[in-house]
């Protein structure tokens, strides 16, 4: 499949990055993207993007900015410091193989896809154990939902790609380059 070494109708390689151990590394320059989910290893991690950037094409990477916040309440610090360095170990990456970076929010790449914003639920100053719980479990129906519309949104754009939850993301993420991001590429 590596039509991004091969070249295609496109003389470009375009990598749509959603980080994270749950998310998803695409890649393509035309026709059918190469999904991968994200690497379980940093040395799988680079050896992927060693890969690319033997592409002879100008090659763009549209990372999702993230946050230092990963997870919610119970998820230790070292969770944290696990996803900030597995990010580093990417960027690094990609900035030793010369490949170029360019951050897109949650928000920007959701909107211009036209994907609407995700419901939240906050509970009251002072609010009971009871409240409070009751609103996690809505927070968590709301984001499953969340996740299911933007899968299905993937699936209807790349009909020919098997979508998962990890890899969705980054799909939508490699469409909006592809669309808005590398227009001047």
């Amino acid at each position: 499949m590596n039509t991004y070494l091969k070249g295609g109708t496109v003389n470009r390689v375009i990598i749509g990055i959603d980080p994270g151990a749950t998310g998803g590394i695409i890649i393509g320059n035309s026709g059918v993207p190469e999904v991968l989910s994200m690497p379980e290893t940093e040395h799988d991690m680079v050896d992927i993007i060693r890969k690319v950037a033997q592409s002879p094409f100008d090659k763009v990477a549209v990372i999702e900015k993230v946050s230092g916040f990963a997870g919610g309440e119970g998820n230790p610090g070292s969770a944290m410091f696990n996803f900030g360095r597995s990010v580093g170990v990417l960027y690094g990456a990609l900035i030793a193989f010369e490949i170029r970076i360019e951050e897109i929010t949650p928000q920007k790449w959701q909107k211009a896809l036209s994907l609407g914003t995700r419901e939240h639920a906050r509970s009251s100053p002072g609010a009971s154990p009871e409240e409070k719980k009751r609103i996690r479990a809505l927070n968590a129906r709301y984001k499953t939902e969340w996740k299911n519309k933007l899968k299905a949104e993937a699936q209807r754009l790349f009909p020919s790609v098997k979508v998962t939850l990890k890899t969705a993301d980054a799909l939508l993420i490699y469409e909006y380059a592809r669309r808005f991001s590398i227009s001047n590429f």
